[in-house]
């Protein structure tokens, strides 16, 4: 979608000679920036929230000087605008009273006039002056047309002198007059802007008055015919601003419906406990804020007041959701403490050759550390890798031991061989989170049995991997949740392996491919949706992309939170 550069747009439309008539146009440009204002902002709020999140420093654009740029520019226009509203205004006003002088010194030729070539002349010189005198204000333009038509049909009609040839005049005069009818009949029916379709009427009511009178017989029916095409037109001018005026206040009532919505929101922030509940109503306001973005301008006074009063609903979220990820840093860190704890535990023990206690005490370990919960992205990762370098000092020593250990490493194989036929042989729990436990109890129970020798060691890993597979695929879960539990066994299945940071490093290129491939296929069908055409098809189109952009998107948050739960080995 082309981007608009909204200053050079205003500086453009400040240096029209004519800003009166493009008013309409500076006033949507600047709904317009507002809106890509608010996107902007929307955007440097995710994304920094991504950043907190992930424990990364971010530092939000400040668009501070573009706003006051552009509302200084849009200010200089309205004043010059104003200003020329005032000039064109007084010079209606003076052309009016320059018109209603000629009207009156009309009526004094009429009235008083008794030489026909005078009269003529007077005649001649307040016709010449009246057309080139400019617009007079639109609700007196009627009333004073009718009345200089009326003394202008007086007028010929006392002119004696063209009493031989006025016979000739009438019947030309009503093929003229007809034609001007036949004309607004059809400026009726045709498709104009309504600009060009009043610039059009004056034109034309202007050359029904250069024509000059018709026989008494017929100008009562003429007049009739030709006022009653000159308000037909008037009516459709009229409806259509009627109809823009009840399309401004249908989006103005929009726009209400979705304060009403937000407010719902912020209303129930108390009861907002856990960072998924408000990641749920960011997705609410967000995706209000994309409907607030397809509504179309509303009257323009309230539409400065309900857009305030939506920002404002906006910003008190997300302040409310700043101060509540700062209380979670505080959970956070609290668990990370405990977990470095945890680490200074195995680090005590790690160089000891007491094989099976110490394995036991680090498994209990490792247990306390999963009871502990997440330390959040800032920490989780790094402190994971620590406790598991920690830990593999120990596990490591104790494979390099029992390799000079045949029998110990004959005795390892016989054991995962029991583990794997005990596994085959559980029932999977209905109860999930007994049998989620379950599971994990059998991979760690599987990975403290140590190594076995080499040329068996694959077969029982991919056994084991098949028995752990089916289980896991045995269990009644929702798709995302499915989804994500048969990868983080996926990844426990992979730390089994004894090629396991081969496989982690394989994993974790593949993941950032797919990652990769969806942000592309978003990028492309974001530059589609600009080319659709507003209409009833195009919009289903539209619809049908932007759907596809949402589980595009999904699919990526879906793979990021797979790429955090990777282990840094």
């Amino acid at each position: 979608m082309e981007k608009v550069n909204f200053q050079e747009q205003i500086e453009a439309y400040l240096k029209a000679e004519d800003l009166i008539a493009i008013g309409r146009e500076v006033s949507a440009l600047k709904t317009e920036f507002e809106d890509a204002m608010l996107e902007a902002e929307r955007v440097q709020q995710i994304k920094q929230l991504e950043a907190q999140e992930q424990g990364e420093s971010f530092e939000p654009i400040d668009y501070k000087s573009q706003k006051e740029d552009f509302y200084n520019n849009y200010k200089a226009f309205q004043d010059l605008r104003k200003k020329q509203i005032e000039i064109k205004s007084a010079l209606e006003n003076e052309n009016l009273r320059h018109k209603k002088d000629l009207i009156n010194r009309l009526k004094e030729v009429i009235e008083n006039e008794e030489k026909i070539g005078s009269a003529f002349n007077a005649y001649k010189e307040i016709h010449e002056t009246w057309k080139k005198i400019g617009d007079i204000p639109r609700e007196k333009r009627d009333e004073t047309q009718k009345e200089y038509s009326r003394l202008l049909e007086i007028f010929f009609y006392n002119i004696k002198i063209y009493r031989e040839l006025k016979d000739h005049d009438y019947k030309r005069n009503f093929q003229l007059k007809e034609d001007v009818i036949f004309r607004l009949k059809q400026l009726r029916t045709k498709n104009l802007q309504i600009r060009d379709l009043e610039a059009s009427l004056r034109s034309i009511q202007d050359e029904w008055e250069e024509i000059g009178p018709v026989s008494n017989d017929e100008w009562e029916s003429l007049k009739n015919s030709y006022w009653e095409a000159v308000k037909s037109i008037y009516d459709k001018i009229n409806g259509h601003y009627e109809e823009q005026r009840n399309s401004l206040l249908e989006n103005l009532n929009k726009k209400k419906q979705l304060i009403a919505e937000a407010e719902k929101i912020v209303a129930d922030l108390s009861t907002l406990e856990k960072g998924k509940d408000w990641e749920a109503k960011t997705a609410e306001l967000l995706n209000l804020q994309e409907q607030w973005k397809q509504i179309g301008f509303g009257p323009k006074k309230e539409n400065e007041i309900v857009w305030k009063e939506f920002r404002s609903i906006c910003d008190t979220f997300f302040n409310a959701k700043k101060e509540f990820n700062k209380s979670i840093d505080g959970v956070f860190k609290d668990a990370a403490d405990k977990k470095r704890a945890l680490i200074e535990e195995v680090k005590q023990i790690n160089n000891s050759d007491d094989w099976k206690k110490t394995a036991e005490k680090i498994v209990a370990l490792q247990k306390k550390w999963k009871l502990i919960g997440s330390a959040g992205h800032r920490f989780e990762n790094k402190l994971w890798a620590e406790f598991r370098a920690a830990c593999d000092v120990f596990f490591t020593a104790r494979e390099k031991h029992f390799e000079a250990q045949e029998s110990s490493l004959v005795e390892n194989l016989s054991l995962k061989n029991q583990l794997i036929e005990e596994l085959e042989k559980y029932v999977v729990s209905e109860e999930k989170n007994t049998a989620l436990a379950d599971l994990k109890g059998f991979n760690e129970r599987f990975m403290a049995l140590g190594q076995v020798p080499i040329k068996e060691k694959n077969d029982v890993y991919n056994r084991f991997k098949k028995a752990m597979d089916e289980k896991y695929a045995s269990l009644k879960l929702e798709a995302k949740e499915k989804d994500m539990i048969l990868y983080k066994a996926k990844i426990e299945s992979i730390l089994a392996s004894p090629d396991r940071a081969k496989l982690l490093s394989q994993e974790r290129f593949e993941v950032k491919k797919q990652i990769d491939l969806l942000n592309k296929e978003i990028i492309q069908m974001e530059t589609n949706l600009g080319f659709f055409a507003r209409s009833k098809g195009a919009d289903q189109l539209r619809q049908d992309v932007e759907r596809k952009i949402a589980v595009a998107k999904e699919k990526i948050d879906s793979n990021k939170r797979k790429l955090n739960s990777l282990p840094n080995e």
